[in-house]
């Protein structure tokens, strides 16, 4: 039997590769630096395995696989500067901009206006870098610069999987609610991530959670779709597992896309404009 939830009054938003397509140029600079040595382009197999684990692009997985024959720190150095590059190429994702100008707009179930936050584990440096382009710049002007947590906020004591910065996230909104609004909880929380990491942390948060993975990152976790809605991968272990879900348990979904989203389904009213 379903859980019975209330309307969703706050949606926490991932960036890389949810809003913005990231998750791509991150394999292209990688890869550019891989084909430079004759080393084949970064498959999903092995993407799969780093996607959002901390320093992973430069860690062992990586490097038992690359085989290069240059050290970690020239790696590191070569992949930055292709960062550099082409991250200021990044762009919005399939319907990101009809949701996000849509929930800015709406109301629950209830009457209360949707709230919309920003939890990316992307630092400073390469956020500025990445939300250069007009079209990706005026996506997050819709998310209040006060609602936004970045990876390197020293708020956040611990990266996904932990729940961290999603529990901040809600923490600033509800700084942020005038006086007399009941503050929101965690229940009346969503989630969207496309990162099997991220999806664990807004389990862990007590949050209903949407997973929204990369097609390639899809095809790794081909039957284990449950396990991952759940938060039970174990990518990372933090223990701490009496957060998780359980299989099956109704606090999660996965969608092909932020195209055609569902807000009925969360007690959402979109508003003419």
């Amino acid at each position: 039997m379903s859980p019975t939830f209330p309307p969703v009054r706050a949606c926490l938003f991932d960036m890389d590769g949810l809003l913005i397509n990231t998750e791509d140029l991150y394999t292209k600079c990688a890869s550019i630096v891989l084909e430079k040595y004759g080393r084949p382009p970064l498959p999903w197999s092995i993407k799969a395995q780093i996607m959002g684990v901390p320093g992973s692009s430069n860690g062992d997985t990586f490097h038992n696989w690359a085989q290069l024959p240059i050290s970690r720190e020239q790696f590191k150095r070569e992949q930055a500067e292709q960062q550099r590059i082409h991250f200021p190429e990044c762009q919005p994702l399939p319907g990101v901009k009809e949701l996000l100008a849509n929930l800015k707009m709406a109301k629950t179930a209830g009457g209360y206006p949707v709230q919309i936050a920003l939890a990316t584990s992307s630092m400073k440096e390469n956020f500025d870098m990445k939300t250069q382009a007009p079209d990706t710049a005026a996506l997050i002007d819709l998310i209040p610069p006060e609602h936004r947590v970045l990876g390197d906020d020293p708020r956040v004591h611990h990266g996904k999987p932990a729940p961290d910065i999603y529990l901040l996230a809600l923490k600033l909104i509800n700084d942020s609610l005038p006086d007399g609004v009941p503050k929101i909880t965690t229940r009346e929380c969503l989630v969207f991530e496309d990162s099997v990491l991220g999806v664990e942390a807004g389990r862990r948060a007590g949050m209903r959670t949407v997973w929204i993975p990369h097609p390639g990152l899809l095809q790794e976790y081909r039957g284990k779709e449950a396990e991952v809605l759940a938060g039970r991968i174990g990518l990372v272990p933090i223990g701490n597992e009496e957060q998780l879900g359980q299989l099956g348990d109704g606090w999660a979904e996965q969608l092909p896309s932020l195209e055609n989203f569902p807000y009925g389904r969360y007690g959402i009213l979109p508003q003419e404009p």
